[in-house]
């Protein structure tokens, strides 16, 4: 009998290549990860109040106290229209942060409110060094950028308070969405060697925007540069802030009698497209390892049609803030400046996906390794063009339907935002070798972390940026790193249990 159970043991351990493999451990447990990309709130904005999270209550004087550009503390806050000038819609304001849904402004979420300029030269100067001082004086509303809401009423909040909301996730770059899409895909700045002078930043002896002789001071009027827009393009040919693809859809119609897929070279309004972009992204690395992904994009379908009618047609989809609209935005659309990704190849058709198409691959169980996800304008939460509650109410229906999803139990969900809108937070931006460089990362925004594997009920004080996104794919999928990934910025293996 003794003989026999050792030739039994002998046998069991001589087939224990064949038995199931061990269940995985760590981030290999994730086999699907989706991010879901908002738009343009700082984290103070809508997550200040959080408890247990670096919120309002721990900014400094100095952080809270803004001042002009000549380092004096601004002896109020006025919000300035359109026009620049002060808007008599707000009330006059102490100098500090304040709350947007409270007296004497009161707003509620699901109105509509001013768009702060979010730019990458404003917003450098805004951070002023990690003193978030010049929010204020560096903003086309002046001291709107200084609100902020008790988003306790969200849903998205009881889903933070459920799971991981992280509380130092930076956006990867200075400035707007154009810019931080593209730090999503390849942290990485496009190149527009060739761009006219038209687009081009025009700025000081010190590196910040020139402003005009006549640009007021920030207890009269809104700052006043030089540069449309905040300069699209930098002296050596990098695009920095809104630019336009170069296929539809796009901004630039296409040209009378050409493809109806390309925007016209010659480009509208002063402004060309930006040429075709060879860099490499967070795409191209999945595929060259054979693993799936997809971005799927809110009213992708409808902006391709709208995009390809002839130039004398008017837009109805793209930038269009009508009822009836998505309010599809081109620039959000990162893959679509790559040549890989041109119209008519083979990897367009299988990766860009329209945002109906999620939904639907959530509940048969195809979503692929990896999906990005950007809701369409009307759902991004972006000041001006929509409000608070319309996004909140769609990102959470679609959490709701990932949860639903057969695929949910290994699965990582990323709700983050682009970036700030030029609203003010009074975290300094990790600066230093490893942690930054000429373009960010700029100021902290929202991250939740979302599913099955991650740590329940807690404030995630590691520090992440946007790049973090693309190096935890980059480890979870063994890939080729690319190059623009910050050294020192977390994985977000640290949300997970």
């Amino acid at each position: 009998m003794a003989r026999a159970a050792l030739l039994s043991i002998a046998a069991v351990l001589a087939c224990a290549g064949c038995a199931s493999p061990p269940a995985p451990s760590g981030i290999d447990r994730v086999r699907h990860l989706v991010v879901i990309y908002a738009e343009n709130h700082s984290f103070d904005n809508l997550y200040g109040l959080f408890p247990g999270a670096d919120g309002v209550a721990n900014a400094s004087e100095r952080s809270k106290t803004q001042v002009d550009h000549d380092g004096r503390p601004l002896p109020e806050l006025i919000v300035f229209g359109a026009d620049g000038k002060p808007d008599p819609r707000y009330p006059r304001l102490a100098n500090g942060p304040f709350r947007i849904d409270a007296p004497p402004v009161s707003k509620r979420m699901d109105e509509q409110v001013p768009s702060p300029i979010h730019a990458l030269f404003h917003n450098q100067e805004q951070i002023d060094g990690g003193a978030n001082d010049r929010f204020a004086a560096m903003s086309t509303v002046g001291g709107w950028t200084m609100g902020y809401y008790d988003g306790s009423g969200m849903k998205l909040w009881q889903w933070a308070r459920d799971y991981t909301l992280a509380d130092r996730f930076f956006m990867g770059a200075f400035g707007g969405s154009y810019l931080n899409h593209q730090y999503l895909i390849c942290a990485c700045v496009p190149t527009f060697p060739d761009a006219p002078d038209s687009m081009r930043v025009r700025l000081d002896a010190d590196g910040k925007l020139l402003r005009k002789p006549e640009s007021p001071s920030a207890t009269v009027g809104a700052v006043q540069v030089y540069s449309r827009g905040g300069g699209a393009v930098t002296a050596d040919g990098l695009t920095v802030n809104t630019v336009q693809p170069p296929y539809q859809p796009s901004g630039i119609p296409p040209a009378a009698g050409a493809s109806p897929d390309l925007a016209d070279p010659q480009g509208a309004r002063n402004e060309r497209p930006v040429p075709p972009q060879t860099a490499p992204t967070i795409g191209d690395r999945l595929t060259a390892r054979g693993v799936s992904w997809a971005w799927y994009s809110g009213g992708w379908n409808a902006a391709l049609a709208d995009g390809r009618q002839p130039p004398d047609q008017p837009r109805r989809v793209i930038y269009a803030n009508r009822p009836d609209s998505p309010i599809f935005q081109p620039h959000h659309q990162p893959f679509n400046y790559y040549a890989a990704y041109a119209p008519g190849t083979a990897a367009r058709a299988e990766h860009i996906r329209d945002g109906d198409e999620l939904l639907r691959d959530a509940a048969a169980g195809r979503l692929p390794a990896v999906a990005f996800y950007k809701p369409a304008g009307r759902y991004t939460q972006h000041p001006a063009y929509t409000d608070v509650k319309s996004g909140d109410d769609h990102v959470a229906a679609l959490l709701e339907a990932l949860r639903a999803s057969p695929q949910w139990p290994d699965m990582l969900i990323v709700v983050t935002y682009d970036e700030n809108g030029g609203y003010w937070d009074h975290a300094a931006p990790p600066t230093g070798t490893g942690w930054g460089d000429r373009f960010g990362p700029g100021t902290r925004v929202p991250a939740i972390f979302i599913g099955p594997m991650v740590r329940r009920g807690v404030v995630d004080h590691q520090t992440y940026d946007t790049t973090s996104i693309l190096k935890f794919i980059t480890r979870r999928w063994n890939l080729e790193p690319l190059p623009g990934v910050r050294e020192r910025v977390g994985d977000l293996s640290a949300a997970l249990q």
